[in-house]
């Protein structure tokens, strides 16, 4: 069997509108000559998506996005790019989609072109947590968090990205105030949350702001099992759900109702019908909306025959 490569990537670089036209126009036809299934996000701040295929396919997409963004005379430094390897396809079909920002945060004057936090390699993150001056923010969703994260890091609880810029404003702040770090260190899936929350504290004063280059995918990838200090699983945002160590797929699967990851004792709860109900949704639903994710699960079960 050929394996499937598997690219999350992101690229915060201005694009103007004939640029982002040409990408949305000229990224579907190329995908699908080449094999290639994903997302991809493409605004005035940048390029985010994550895609799968046959590796030439795959390479051939992304170059094809580092010749693009380059020709429109904006110096490209480089396109943030995390691989992995799937036995099946990770996506259905090909989408490329215009959006006010590649990672939405709400707030318009955040801009990591022009400040950020510090990048730290993932082979010099552990020294950077290990200090016990750093305090380390998990800037990912609640739900992402509670299936894996770095040992003693902070979790914000927030169910968007969005909700990160008040959360840092009404919680982070005063804990700041109460007992300041020598330093704070983020980090998310691939970069690319981090990268634009570190922005933010960075300009909002909230002192020194070091952040995962590439993210806990890159981490994974590059940092030996035996020397993580990382615990879990990482959620992903395909049809994989979550990786292990190796980045290949973990015991958890999505509840299609509500979109939660759940772990092997989630399924063997009672509440548990595949793609109707979970222990997490149980009381959310009305019997209405159960009867149609019932109907919807059979098409994929039928689908899948």
């Amino acid at each position: 069997m050929n394996r499937l490569q598997v690219a999350a990537f992101y690229a915060f670089t201005p694009l103007n509108g004939q640029q982002r036209e040409s990408l949305l126009i000229n990224l579907p036809t190329l995908a699908s000559k080449n094999s290639v299934v994903g997302s991809i996000l493409v605004a005035h701040e940048g390029v985010n998506g994550t895609i799968s295929g046959p590796a030439l396919g795959v390479e051939a997409l992304l170059e094809n996005l580092r010749e693009s963004i380059a020709l429109g005379g904006e110096h490209f430094e480089r396109l943030e790019v995390k691989r992995s390897w799937a036995d099946q396809a990770v996506f259905r079909r090909f989408k490329a989609r215009a959006k006010k920002e590649i990672v939405t945060m709400g707030v318009t004057s955040v801009n990591p072109k022009q400040s950020v936090g510090t990048y730290v390699d993932p082979k010099d993150w552990n020294a950077l947590v290990d200090d016990p001056d750093t305090l380390v923010i998990d800037t990912r969703n609640s739900y992402e968090t509670a299936i894996g994260s770095f040992e003693g890091s902070l979790d914000p609880g927030t169910d968007s990205f969005r909700d990160f810029p008040e959360w840092a404003e009404a919680s982070l702040r005063p804990l700041l105030n109460n007992q300041p770090p020598k330093r704070i260190a983020m980090f998310c899936t691939g970069g690319i949350r981090c990268e634009k929350a570190s922005s933010y504290l960075q300009s909002h004063g909230f002192g020194e702001v070091h952040h995962l280059r590439g993210g806990i995918l890159k981490y994974l990838e590059e940092v030996p099992e035996q020397q993580t200090r990382w615990q879990g699983e990482c959620f992903v945002f395909d049809q994989r759900v979550a990786l292990n160590h190796q980045l290949e797929p973990g015991v958890h699967s999505l509840c299609h109702a509500c979109g939660v990851p759940l772990s092997p004792s989630d399924r063997a709860d009672p509440s548990y019908i595949k793609g109707v109900q979970c222990i997490h949704c149980v009381e959310r639903f009305s019997d209405a909306d159960r009867a149609r994710f019932s109907m919807r699960q059979q098409q994929f079960d039928q689908k899948s025959l």
